[in-house]
């Protein structure tokens, strides 16, 4: 029996409340990067705030591509958005970074096995394309980190997959995303 068509098995398995985890996650790491940009910005950090802009744009797909598996399952898409706690960006970054690292090595490692163990070929889907964005996110945030005294100057523009959240600085040096394969030239700037 294919589960992911069946809104009685769906409702029994794990695979359920992972997605609706992790829709309520990136919801709410779209609301904290959009405050980390303000205070980015705010301290002139110009393309870190760029930085946190896209990555807020990413998380804002990953969590439309959970919901649109969740609507297929009969489930509705909930969240629950909490206050961020915004410091100075040093700090955002390094919480940025221990973010997007447990989701990428733990939350959706497991998620993806559950969902691959019960034949949840769709949320599998979901969850791999998040966990291969949010590695690229870790490694952003961490060369942000590390040039952190350089980076005050202007806002820089990052590019990122309407489809999957691939995020990159500047625009892409490839005709396809590394991802998803979506064209390149399909990819949205985000300063």
């Amino acid at each position: 029996m294919d589960t992911s068509s069946s809104r009685g098995v769906a409702s029994r398995t794990l695979t359920l409340p992972n997605l609706q985890t992790a829709f309520n996650g990136e919801s709410n790491a779209r609301a904290c990067y959009l405050a980390f940009a303000i205070q980015a910005d705010h301290e002139g950090y110009g393309p870190v705030a760029s930085l946190f802009r896209a990555a807020a744009r990413a998380e804002e797909i990953h969590a439309a591509n959970h919901a649109a598996v969740l609507s297929g399952l009969g489930a509705e898409p909930a969240s629950q958005i909490e206050v961020p706690l915004v410091m100075s960006t040093h700090e955002n970054l390094k919480a940025a970074i221990r973010g997007e690292t447990y989701e990428r090595d733990e939350l959706y490692r497991a998620f993806i096995v559950q969902a691959e163990a019960e034949g949840q070929r769709k949320a599998e889907n979901t969850f791999y394309l998040a966990c291969e964005v949010e590695t690229e996110h870790a490694r952003l945030f961490t060369r942000a980190l590390v040039d952190l005294d350089k980076l005050r100057i202007d806002a820089a523009a990052y590019y990122l997959c309407p489809i999957c959240g691939f995020t990159v600085a500047g625009e892409p040096d490839f005709a396809a995303c590394p991802v998803c394969s979506t064209p390149a030239e399909e990819y949205e700037s985000v300063k």
